[in-house]
């Protein structure tokens, strides 16, 4: 008995040892020429190139300054990414998941009248002082925080209100013609379970039904239950108005610096440097080919091959975004003096 326990033991040890020199033998980069990358020579990378110059200063690292500078003279975009960067690709082996996200677009009233009873709220500090526990959606859909003065505004749509907190940011379209942009302020500090889960568990919807389009019919031919539905998630997302935002910029991203629809990507800052061009090949059923740069982040991104594709603002950028649940491959451009000590065997 004991020499068969022993010679199972060590067949475990032998095989733990044979992952671990495996994980070892794995490369972390792998260098690629930009012909390998589908799809390169088809893209618009002048239209990349504007993207990148936006928040390139932000870099940090001194290989990417004399870049940044150079490429606000450019007249050749694909020329210009070919002669200052290589192609790396970040733990190659790992698998890719593309996912997308949007800025949700908002009817509202400054005051809670006729449909608009949902309201937004700005951060409750009075908690933060005391320290005491946040409420949980429930509890503030219930009225806890009613009569603190917290309303930024009130929207017209609880579905709405709900997409706005997983969003992050949106903007609020005003009774009195005049917008308002709203952006992540903290949040209560509860569990977040996603509610369209929830739903398709339950039964209620289908699971092609699970968008926002889905799930708010759902809601408005189910008020009392919806409610129910959505507070399955006791996360709740506190904002603060952006006053001096220029509305024509665009959603602000991770490097404070505007972010533009298809060619902005949120990103694992641990593995993707912010900033970043990045080479994407996303499959599924509306294929992507194109250089994006990496300039947000999210709490859902993590790891090597992970990626949030951001579609824009309204309606159907959020239907494409809810859509988008993808494989493929992300390849990250960098400064050839960085891909060198990477990747030095290209």
């Amino acid at each position: 008995m004991r020499s068969a326990f022993a010679a199972f033991a060590l067949l475990c040890a032998l095989a733990i040892a044979a992952t671990a020199a495996h994980a070892q033998r794995m490369p972390r980069y792998k260098a690629l020429r930009f012909d390998q990358l589908l799809g390169w020579g088809q893209d618009d990378h002048a239209a990349a190139l504007r993207a990148f110059l936006i928040s390139c200063p932000d870099i940090s690292a001194p290989e990417w300054a004399p870049i940044c500078a150079f490429g606000a003279s450019q007249t050749n975009a694909k020329a210009f990414f070919e002669t200052f960067f290589t192609p790396v690709v970040v733990r190659p082996g790992s698998q890719a998941l593309f996912t997308g996200y949007f800025e949700p677009d908002l009817d509202g009233s400054r005051t809670q009248q006729g449909r608009y009873q949902y309201p937004i709220y700005r951060m409750p500090k009075a908690y933060l002082k005391t320290g005491a526990a946040m409420p949980t959606r429930q509890e503030i859909d219930n009225g806890t925080l009613k009569g603190m003065n917290l309303e930024i505004a009130w929207v017209d749509d609880p579905v709405e209100a709900y997409y706005l907190h997983i969003q992050g940011s949106g903007r609020i379209n005003l009774t009195d013609g005049t917008t308002v942009r709203v952006g992540y302020a903290g949040e209560n500090g509860h569990v977040y379970r996603s509610a369209a889960q929830e739903m398709v568990s339950q039964g209620l919807i289908t699971y092609a039904q699970a968008s926002i389009e889905g799930i708010r019919n759902w809601v408005s031919r189910n008020p009392q239950r919806g409610q129910l539905a959505l507070q399955n998630n006791s996360s709740y997302v506190f904002f603060r108005e952006l006053k001096n935002h220029d509305l024509s910029l665009g959603l602000m991203g991770a490097l404070d610096r505007p972010i533009t629809a298809l060619r902005t990507i949120a990103v694992d800052p641990k593995y993707t440097q912010l900033g970043a061009p990045v080479w994407l090949e996303k499959g599924g059923q509306f294929a992507m080919r194109r250089l994006v740069i990496a300039q947000d982040v999210g709490s859902a991104i993590k790891g090597p091959q992970r990626a949030d594709i951001f579609f824009g603002t309204g309606d159907i950028a959020g239907k494409l975004a809810g859509q988008t649940k993808n494989g493929g491959r992300m390849v990250v451009l960098l400064p050839i003096a960085i891909a060198n000590r990477l990747a030095p065997e290209g």
